[in-house]
Order: structure tokens, then sequence, then C-alpha cells
């Protein structure tokens, strides 16, 4: 008994891998009957593993062991990183102490109200998609009924339409590239729309310029300073791309002259040496990145990233008639539903192109005139 009518129930739940003793403990108001019933109904339930040692966990301690489980398997080192950073920052000092079970979405609603103070839309869209995820692997482990997150109003916002490249920006980017060490990549990037992490994982095994094709099958991420090679996260991923004509030759003169360049220093170009990289140092995506915005600004290119070469290619081709399974496939993107809703501004200005090919394509109409009835 704690108190006047109140009585502390305490459920054995066993012993953790350490040997520690877990208990289920709660506080019920009421005649000592009314205890010893709620003690029964607890007992039952833990046998039949309704409730478990994680009844008391809190959203701080749930989320620490999601991040550092499912998400740590799954997910690109550069996605952990972002996902860690809102959970520290924000969502585990605002709601952390919340016990999963007791987090309600008036609570969430009233973190989303207060973020938006300071943060974009788009950001707090981020932390819900990121806390509604987390709750929902609470709902499959059973430590939740339902997901909170499902009832709150998550936050909604305009995305911004992609800045891309014209067929004229992208040759004033490339000429002006032209004396940079990173104009290589610039020019690999925007011929196949590969990502940063995947060109600066190309060896030269992973390049087949008598078939005209290469194969994405390691990308190159930096983490905490430390550049780190990794398997492409999802099989879509991992997958080969045809060369354009003007790329082929290209690489064929640039392998011609890293041959070159390592013979000099006494050394071998092997097939495991990187495309973009220099003596088994690979390309720093830092630097590149650096580097390009260097350029586009020196161009007068405005509002433009290294990830604008991947979007521009896309744009490119399908404005120029390529068909969209072939681009998503070449992107690598989870469906070509997705390449159809990111690039959907390219695919709606095909349309009068369609329309004026079809119309050369089929006959001019006529109206029977029908004879007046008598």
């Amino acid at each position: 008994m704690t108190g006047r009518n109140k009585w502390r129930v305490v459920v054995s739940m066993g012993k953790s891998g350490d040997g520690k003793r877990l208990r289920h403990i709660e506080t019920v108001t009421g005649k000592h009957s009314d205890a010893i019933r709620r003690r029964n109904e607890l007992e039952v339930l833990r046998d039949k593993g309704v409730i478990t040692p994680q009844a008391r966990l809190t959203l701080g301690e749930h989320l620490r062991s999601w991040l550092a489980g499912p998400v740590a398997n799954r997910c690109s080192p550069r996605t952990i990183d972002s996902y860690e950073s809102i959970a520290e920052r924000h969502i585990i000092p605002a709601l952390g102490h919340y016990q999963l079970r007791q987090l309600n979405y008036l609570a969430i609603n009233e973190y989303y109200s207060k973020a938006k103070e300071t943060l974009t839309p788009r950001t707090v869209a981020k932390h819900h998609r990121l806390l509604s995820q987390a709750l929902k692997y609470a709902v499959r482990q059973e430590f939740l009924v339902r997901n909170p997150c499902d009832l709150a109003d998550a936050p909604k916002w305009q995305p911004k339409e992609m800045r891309t490249l014209t067929k004229e920006e992208a040759a004033i980017f490339l000429k002006a590239a032209g004396s940079s060490i990173f104009y290589p990549v610039y020019y690999t990037a925007i011929h196949t729309g590969l990502r940063q992490a995947e060109l600066c994982g190309l060896r030269w095994r992973d390049i087949d310029l008598e078939r005209s094709s290469l194969s994405v099958s390691q990308v190159l991420y930096k983490r905490r300073g430390v550049c780190q090679f990794k398997e492409p996260k999802t099989s879509r991923s991992r997958r080969q791309v045809k060369l354009t004509g003007n790329l082929a030759t290209y690489l064929k003169e640039y392998r011609a002259e890293r041959e070159s360049l390592y013979l000099h220093l006494g050394q071998l170009l092997t097939p495991d040496s990187l495309v973009f990289g220099f003596l088994n140092k690979p390309c720093d995506p830092s630097m590149l990145s650096h580097d390009f915005a260097k350029i586009a600004k020196r161009a007068g290119i405005k509002e433009v990233c290294f990830h604008s070469l991947r979007h521009s290619f896309a744009s490119l081709a399908l404005a120029e008639g390529a068909a969209p399974k072939v681009i998503s496939e070449a992107l690598g993107h989870a469906s070509v539903a997705f390449t159809l809703q990111t690039y959907s501004h390219v695919i709606s200005a095909q349309q009068e192109k369609a329309m004026e090919l079809l119309n050369d394509v089929l006959p001019e109409g006529f109206v029977t005139k029908l004879s007046p009835e008598p």
C-alpha cells in the first residue's frame, strides 16, 4: 500500500540477459481486492505476451534502440546521421521523457506547433516521418497497440520544384569546369544521372568500354570525416547503365591518360583502381560539392547543387523523348511511378509535342453532311 486507497502492484517479468530482474509496476486506486484482481489480470497478460518488460519504456529509449537496430541495419550512413541528429537535437529533448504508452497525439501536435516556430514546414514534416516510422516499429514489437502519429496532424509543406540545367546551361557549366580536377566526374554525372556516392565508388572493373556500359556495384560515403565503401542499399540501385557515345569516347581517352600518369609514377592502373580517385585515394565528396558550387557561381548558374546534375540528366533525356521506364532504370528508382511523379513537369510539357506528332500520323477528319428530312 502506497497511500490511502492506493496499492502498488508488482509483476515479475523474469530476468534480462545480464541476469537483472525485470518487473512491471502499476499503481491501483481502490480496495485491496481491486489491486489483487489487477495483479491477476497483468499476470495473464504477461503470460500471453501482451505486456513486456518494455511496458515502461520511454520514447527516448525506444528511439535510440530503433536507431541502433533497424535503422543502422538498413539505412545509408548519411540517413543514419540525419535521423540521429533529428532525434537527439529535437524529438528526444521535447518528447523523450514520455513513456510509450502515455504518448498521445495531443503531445505530438503540440511538439509540431512549437517546432514550426523555428523550423521550416519541410523540416517538421521530416520529424513527423521519423517519429511515425519509429512508433510504427513499436506497434510491430507490440510495445504499443496503436501509432499515435496516425491521429496527429501531419505537417504539410509544398515541395519546391527542382532546379535543373538547360542544354545551354549544361554546356556553360562544363566549359567553366574544364580546368577543374573534378571535370571527369561532372561530365560523367550529367551523362549518366549517377548519384555522387555512386560516382565516387566507381572502379575501372565496373566500366565496360567495349559494350558502352557501367555497373553500379559499390558506393562511397563520407561519414564523420571518414570515407567508407558500401554496397548499394537496394537491388534497384545495383544496376547497369548504358553510356552515351560521347561519354564512352571520353572515358577511353581518360583511361589512357590515367594509365600514362600512373606508369610515370611507377604505379599500375588496375581493374580495382577508382575511376575518379588517385593512387587509390578516393574522391572526397565534400571537396566535390564545394568545387561544384564555386564553378556554378563563377558560371552565373544559380540555385543548383551537385545533385542537380542527376536531375538535369533525367530532365534533358525525358524532354528529348526518352521512355520514362528507361530513365527510371538508369536512375535506379524504386518504380516508374516514382520517376513520373518526380519529373511530372517534364512529362506534362511533352504532351504538346506528342499531340503534334500524333497530328502528323492520323488523317484529317471530315464531317458527314446529312440530307434534311422530308
